[in-house]
């Protein structure tokens, strides 16, 4: 069922496309994130252990909230690995970096996700759909706040 709210059916194929490539970047961040959690090592350990996991029980949840926008907005959301790789502006990690690289690859992965939600809520907003707009809002905020966790781990 599409979004009466948002009337136009080509802005809601615009904003559910969007939300797709927020969705790519939020799962992607959630899969590398949660690695990171699980691989961990150094001084560091249950400090970051447990970082990692409360960031990527928030992006769990989010991605639901994404996924589930989309769908009343009328679209089909990405859910595979294949859509994501495609769609998605975080690389994908296949080992386990230093605890410091971690912290470097998330605090630039999350500022990645700060731009693409600021580009939905900046849509969302041009097509008047403030549901979209506050999903995605609520994502830079949340987004921003990790940053600047990661950043602050770096300083001497």
């Amino acid at each position: 069922m599409a979004n009466p709210y948002v009337n136009d059916q080509a802005k809601r194929q615009q904003i559910s496309a969007a939300l797709g490539k927020l969705l790519a970047d939020s799962y992607t961040l959630y899969l590398k994130t949660h690695s990171f959690h699980w691989n961990v090592v150094g001084p560091n350990f249950v400090e970051l252990h447990k970082l990692f996991e409360e960031q990527y029980t928030g992006l769990a949840a989010a991605v639901d909230e994404v996924a589930e926008r989309i769908r009343a907005l009328g679209g089909k959301a990405p859910g595979s690995y294949a859509e994501f790789g495609k769609l998605s502006s975080i690389e994908d990690e296949p080992g386990a970096p230093s605890a410091e690289d971690m912290i470097r690859r998330l605090l630039a992965d999350n500022t990645a996700v700060v731009r693409t939600a600021q580009s939905v809520a900046e849509l969302a907003d041009e097509h008047g759909d403030i549901a979209t707009n506050d999903l995605a809002t609520e994502r830079v905020t949340v987004h921003e706040k990790a940053a600047w966790m990661l950043s602050s781990l770096l300083q001497r």
